[in-house]
Parts: structure tokens; sequence; C-alpha cells
């Protein structure tokens, strides 16, 4: 490859165009400019007193100041380092003039140290300090955020490992926390209040009339069904809130053209700790040239699974042992899902070294399946006469008769799904036919037996809701400020919930305080997890055993959805309603 085609190629996937936006990296004092070939180590805090200071912090990046929430004025934040068993305090100092917080991902603590605002505790006040103290009862691979406002996209998040009390069960002999995100010199308000006006104002890859008429490269669908989709003024192509020319995809706070590097011996068996800690993206990873062992979802262990790429929702991680046998640099491509953009670093045996970056690959449209249409018989008219029955005209795209009483369904709901069906299966939007094989929830299985055998006693349903134009998000048609009641468990409660996804987008559903199965097949070691994709049109369930007691938030983790009201809260309580 010419250095002018990787030049071009890497502008693209850093999306610098027509926006006037230039590619993103974060440099703190350690680990200084924006040459290709950069390496760095996360600064690490261990301990059992551990001190993070929350504050605004200038920085230049492709000529362009901005400035970031920070905590010890680096992005990501440091890597905090704990191990199983131990008890930990952090004494977090704000020295913002606002409230912030810290929510400790994934891990299993006191609701009152959860850190969310208004529902776990008060919110870290300006000025002041806060400190959150709690036993270390797990292992793996977390991260931590703010929990207020939209700090977080202001770049407020960093990664969290737990190392086990005893063996490890993973054998590797050098590992790499690789922290994903995305990053915009836009305001977080104004990106919201952007797609409030028109929801599809960032999707720069809409069809437009030409396009229904004439398709385009890689269109996969007739013209009969691209006027189908015209019609019902839905755009399948709106596959992402916020795309690249908007965002730049970092790896720990590098963008593309910065390279950020981990090293390697060959033959090493090499340890991701992936963490997506974006604000908005959902990415597709892989290494050109390297299969992926899964070891570990959320923190997680699972059986190994080889695999050549995998989807991860926000708020996920997944840690993966790679084996690079050969003296060469690979590209570890971190894809957006609607392929407008890529984050891209770089496994190399020396500092330096780089390896071809694969163009964007096609960018994928939505399908009926992702209309909720995936359990009806389509016939010999397939995919077209599914459309034409979701026609405003001859089926509304509201029928009340096709959702529960408990649903909403107003201003706030665009669409119903007709047929949704269990998509645990699939391995995410626009991975179906890529040549090789693509990881998918029923893959995991837990390297240990459940915890908790009992049978669920109960099922919930709830339901994923939206207006995509009017950027209106949900449960059950309801938003977080209406009012809602929390969804409530005794203690110890075993319960199924099913999630039912009205949308077109794939929502990353989260859970505080807990880990819960994930139904795909393995009785008895169904994957924990604690954050689970559930796809467009499609429905995901997951057991639960309700342990906690105490007030936690359930939300979608696209920043933007929960601050738009997809947000609930689960109450646990004693048997008999006493106090938690």
């Amino acid at each position: 490859m010419t250095h002018t085609m990787e030049r071009r190629m890497l502008l693209r996937a850093g999306a610098v165009g027509a926006a006037g936006l230039s590619i993103a990296g974060l440099f703190p004092a350690w680990a200084q400019s924006g040459t290709p070939g950069t390496l760095s180590t996360l600064p690490t805090l261990t301990g059992e007193d551990i001190h993070l200071k929350i504050a605004h912090s200038r920085f230049t990046v492709g000529g362009r100041a901005g400035r970031a929430i920070t905590l010890n004025g680096v992005l990501p934040a440091p890597l905090v380092r704990l191990r199983e068993g131990q008890n930990v305090r952090l004494h977090v100092e704000n020295t913002l003039d606002e409230e912030t917080s810290i929510h400790w991902h994934g891990l299993i603590l006191p609701f009152q140290m959860d850190g969310v605002p208004g529902i776990s505790f008060p919110g870290i006040k300006a000025r002041s300090l806060f400190t959150y103290e709690f036993p270390v009862k797990q292992s793996g691979t977390y991260w931590y955020h703010s929990h207020s406002g939209l700090q977080e996209q202001l770049g407020h998040y960093g990664p969290i490992v737990i190392d086990p009390a005893g063996a490890d069960p993973i054998g590797y002999d050098r590992e790499h926390v690789v922290v994903l995100s995305d990053w915009t010199f836009l305001d977080p308000h104004q990106l919201f209040n952007k797609l409030k006006q028109e929801g599809g104002y960032f999707n720069r890859q809409k069809q437009t009339l030409s396009g229904l008429i004439a398709g385009g490269p890689g269109e996969t669908m007739s013209a009969s069904e691209r006027l189908k989709w015209g019609k019902m003024r839905m755009d399948p192509a709106d596959i992402a809130d916020i795309s690249a020319t908007t965002y730049t995809y970092l790896i720990n706070g590098h963008g593309p053209q910065e390279n950020w590097t981990g090293l390697f011996r060959p033959g090493e068996r090499v340890r991701l700790r992936i963490i997506n800690a974006s604000s908005m993206s959902i990415f597709n990873i892989r290494i050109p040239g390297l299969k992926m062992s899964v070891v570990g979802t959320d923190g997680q262990n699972v059986r190994p699974v080889a695999v050549d790429e995998f989807q991860i929702g926000t708020a996920e991680t997944y840690d993966v042992i790679v084996r690079p046998d050969e003296d060469r640099a690979y590209t570890f491509v971190a894809e957006s899902i609607d392929r407008s953009g890529m984050g891209r670093a770089t496994l190399a045996p020396r500092p330096g070294m780089v390896a071809a970056v694969p163009p964007l690959r096609e960018r994928p449209t939505l399908t009926m399946k992702d209309m909720g249409m995936g359990g009806m018989d389509h016939g010999a008219h397939g995919a077209a006469a599914g459309a034409a029955a979701m026609d405003h005209g001859a089926m509304s795209m509201r029928d009340k008769s096709k959702v529960p009483d408990s649903v909403a369904v107003g201003v706030g709901v665009d669409a119903i799904a007709f047929s949704p069906v269990d998509r645990t299966g699939d391995p995410g939007v626009g991975l179906d036919n890529v040549g090789h094989k693509v990881l998918t929830y029923r893959d995991l299985v837990s390297l240990t037996p459940n915890p908790d055998p009992r049978p669920p006693a109960r099922t919930i349903e709830i339901h994923l809701t939206g207006n995509m134009e009017r950027f209106m998000w949900s449960f059950d048609g309801k938003k977080f400020s209406d009012g809602v009641e929390p969804i409530r468990f005794e203690r110890n409660e075993r319960a199924r919930i099913t999630l039912i996804n009205h949308t077109m987008m794939t929502h990353p559903i989260h859970l505080h305080g807990h880990f819960f199965e994930v139904v795909n097949g393995h009785t008895g070691r169904q994957p924990l997890k604690h954050t689970i994709n559930v796809l467009p049109g499609g429905k995901a369930s997951f057991d639960l055993t309700a342990d906690a007691p105490g007030d936690w938030a359930f939300h979608c983790h696209l920043l933007l959805h929960m601050h738009a009201g997809m947000f609930r809260v689960v109450t646990v309580r004693p048997h008999g309603g006493e106090g938690a």
C-alpha cells in the first residue's frame, strides 16, 4: 500500500472531511505527540486507598483545542487495578463547578456505593470530596464512568482490572487493556439537541430519492423493497445515531492516525481486555490475520470460543487471547456498527511497526427481521410482502392490539414489532455474511456452573420503545421522567426478564448491582453478564437472581438514549416488603 493510499484510508477511517473535524487523540504528558507508532501504558492505581481528581483538562489535537473532563489529568482515566478479597477506599475529589459521580460498572457492592445520583446516593457536589468504600468480591475486566448528566461523553471514564484471589484459570503471558471510546468536539448537549430536532441529523448515509430508485454498490434490497421503506418513512441505513462524520473513534485515547501500539513477542499468549467505554458507539472487533479466543465477557470467564470477529455493545467488555507467531505487526480494528469509521491500533513485536489497515466495508442496511418481522412467513413474496404488510395504510405500526396494556403506545412509539424472534444466535447488524466466524451470544458457555439452579418463578416482559425521528426513547412507552414505577423484586427472587425491542436500533441494556444469565440454551452454564445487546426487532431473555437489596439503575447504555428516558429503577426488597 502506498503512503498516499494509506493516508486516504486513515482519513476516511477517522472521518475527516466535510464537517472539518480533525482526528482526535488525547495525549497526556506521559504519551506525548501524535506521531504514528505511539506506544504507551495506561497509568495504574493500586492499593487500599486510591485517589482520583476530577477536573477539566485542556488539550490540543490535530491543531484544534478542546476541553475534556478527566481523572488525574488523563483520558481515559487511570487503570484501577484491584485484587479479589481486598477492601478498597476510593477518594474522589470533584474540582468541577457541577455535581459529578463515579459508577463502578459491573462491580458487586452495596447499593449506596453504586454511584448513581438520585438513586443510590446524593452525588458528589461541586468542589467537594467523597469516599467510596467496599469489599472487592469478584475478578475480571470492568470499567468506571460518570453517571451525572452527559459527562461520560466528555472523557469521564476509565478501566478496572481485578486480579483473582487465587490462580487465574485463563493462561496468558502478557496483557493489554484496550479502552474503546468515541470523541467529539461538539458539546454533548448540542449532540442531544440536534438529534431532538432531527433524529437522523448525524446520519450521512441516508437513503436518497435516487438511491431509493437506483440502489447503489453492495445494495441487497430490490427497488420495490426500497420504495416500501421510503413509504414507511424509515431509513434502512439508520443504524447509529452518531457517525464518524462527528465522532473520532479512540483506542486508549488515541485516534486512528496516532496508532496506539501494544507489544508482544512472537509465540506469546496475549490477553486483550477490551472495554467499550464509548457513549454511543457499537463496534465490530477483528484483527486481520489473527484468530481470537474469547475467554471472558463482562468480567466473567467463559469456555474459550475461537472467532474472527465479534460485536461489542456499549458498556460490554470482552477478554480475548491471541497468539501471534509471526515477527510482524497486526492491525486491531474497531469498526463502528454503521461502518462510517473505525478505531485502529497495532499489535507489534517492536515500536514503530505498522500493518495494512483494511478499508471500511460496505455499509450494512437493515432488514425486515430488524423491523420485528423475523417470525413472519412472507411466503413467495419475501421481505417485500412483509414491507407491504407494514404499510401505514394497511396495518398501523402503532397497532395497540399487538402489545400488552402495560405498553403506552403514543407519540413516543413509532413502531411495533409484529413478530419479534430470539436473536441471541445472530452475530449483530451487518455481520451475517462476512465470510468468517463471528461470535454470537449462543456461543458463550460459562466456565463454571451457574450459582443458582432454580427455574424462574415468574416472567417479566419489558418492551424497548422509541420514536427514532423525534429521538424519544423509553421502556414500555414510558420515559423515566413520566414518573414510572420501579420494577420490583423480592430479595433472592428468581425471575426471567424478556426484553422485546420494537425499535430498529441495537440497545445495550445494563442492570446495576447484579449479574444475570443470558438465556441461550446452555442450561446450567448460561453466560453471566451485566449488559446485553438486544438486536433490532428482536428479543432476548435473561434469568436473574435478585440477591442485592437496594435501588438499582436499569437502562440503555447508549448515553443519549438513557438521557432521553430509556431508564428505570429496579428495587430489591426482603420478603414481606420490609426495608433493605
